[in-house]
């Protein structure tokens, strides 16, 4: 039986009085977000007793928030809009100007529309899935013969190969490890300053040059990837006013379909760290018991820390619970830390797959990838596809592959957005199971 949720308990969002929003210090917490990471939202919530706090960052006024009434506020109100609520730099890097996340309204549904299209569907969903384990053992012939296999760059590697070989997406070099590279420092880099951060922006911009010679070469019939693929239908898609998309933004979107499933690297990373941590996982999972992957994969997921937190920007005045926030006002959602709430989840720093949560569920207290409907809101579109490559790649290491796991620093630094075991978790002695 799924493990319950806890309930709310007594403190609220308006814990600290009715239109009252407790202030944090100090003046500006932006080098303190950086100390502290995931867990910086979550961190003044406890001390300041309250789910809703206001404070500065890069000396602009921020209402930080967590909880599932939070979550459907950023993910629900029609009067909060993604643009100018992501500092211009993570932008550049995961979204772009022109992407679907920087719309609202009708252009977004009508644009959200192509990507539940593409991503959910479950033969599309099959497909990759299929793809991605045929990567994964044309790698695992080539670890056999390798000292250590570092699994997350090999996992964006298996990953790139397969989202392009699905997309129809050619390569521009022959085994994809460029393209892995740029596509992976994308997420890499997402936190960072300095030289490797406009080293990202530079591959971006590579990528997204790339992309577009490519759906221009779709465009005047040079390349045909096939009616299905996602290349056609992202160059051939066409806007409520029925207009195609301008180029770039076509090859931003397309960007935004093959960056997100490589992301799926580091889900993949603490899935075998978790697999790692308890030995009778593998066990169970070689002698099948498939219905239980998914509870294990999810509660990887929930635990796991990927987006620390989504940010939402006020388009008018808007009054929610008790509080208001003027025109223009930023917002800040701790996904990380609504999904470490004992609140909602018991025991929350406990790997407990029994909890039994699902994406399916839609709700507003499980949201690794964002909250509420799919098809009308902001959150990921690709969550099916992340479920389901997961699940795959515990079969892949449980039952098609022997390895060890050598000794390495495994930690994970919670002020490195993203996270990563600091090893990239590393394997040795790797054999195909007989």
């Amino acid at each position: 039986m799924p493990e319950n949720r806890q309930p709310t308990g007594e403190r609220s969002t308006a814990a600290a009085g009715a239109g009252t929003i407790p202030r944090a210090p100090p003046f500006d917490a932006t080098l303190r977000l950086l100390e502290k990471g995931y867990p910086f939202i979550s961190n003044r919530c406890e001390r300041l007793r309250t789910d809703v706090f206001r404070t500065r960052l890069m000396l602009r006024d921020v209402v930080c928030m967590r909880g599932p009434a939070a979550a459907a506020l950023l993910y629900g109100h029609p009067d909060l809009t993604r643009v100018g609520a992501m500092p211009a730099t993570a932008l550049w890097l995961l979204q772009d100007m022109g992407s679907v996340q920087q719309l609202d309204g009708e252009a977004h549904r009508h644009r959200k529309a192509m990507f539940v299209e593409l991503l959910m569907q479950p033969r599309a969903v099959d497909r990759l899935v299929h793809l991605f384990r045929d990567a994964w053992l044309e790698r695992l012939t080539a670890w056999q013969s390798m000292r250590q296999v570092t699994l997350l760059p090999e996992a964006s590697l298996i990953l790139t190969r397969a989202v392009c070989r699905w997309a129809g997406v050619p390569l521009p070099d022959q085994n994809g490890s460029r393209t892995a590279k740029d596509l992976a420092g994308m997420i890499d880099n997402t936190g960072r300053f300095g030289p490797r951060l406009w080293i990202a922006l530079s591959r971006r911009d590579r990528a997204e040059r790339w992309l577009q010679q490519i759906i221009e070469n779709v465009r005047a019939g040079r390349w045909n990837p096939g009616p299905e693929t996602a290349l056609h239908a992202v160059a051939f898609h066409r806007d409520p006013e029925g207009d195609m998309l301008d180029i770039r933004d076509a090859a931003v979107e397309m960007l935004n379909i093959l960056r997100p499933v490589v992301a799926i690297g580091r889900f993949i990373v603490f899935t075998a760290l978790e697999l790692s941590r308890d030995e009778l996982w593998c066990h169970l999972f070689q002698g099948g018991n498939d219905e239980l992957i998914e509870d294990f994969v999810e509660e990887v997921r929930r635990t796991a820390p990927f987006f620390p937190f989504i940010g939402a920007r006020a388009k008018k005045a808007i009054e929610w619970e008790g509080h208001d926030f003027p025109q223009g006002q930023w917002l800040l959602l701790d996904l990380y830390g609504t999904n470490h709430d004992p609140r909602l989840f018991k025991e929350p720093q406990e790997f407990r797959p029994q909890r039994q949560l699902s994406w399916r569920q839609q709700d507003y207290a499980f949201i690794p990838q964002g909250a509420g409907d799919t098809a009308t809101t902001h959150r990921c579109p690709g969550e099916a596809i992340t479920v389901e490559i997961m699940k795959e790649s515990v079969r892949l290491l449980c039952r098609e592959m022997t390895y060890r796991v050598p000794a390495q620093d495994l930690s994970v630094r919670l002020n490195r957005i993203p996270a990563q075991p600091e090893s990239g978790f590393i394997i040795d002695q790797v054999q195909p199971r007989r």
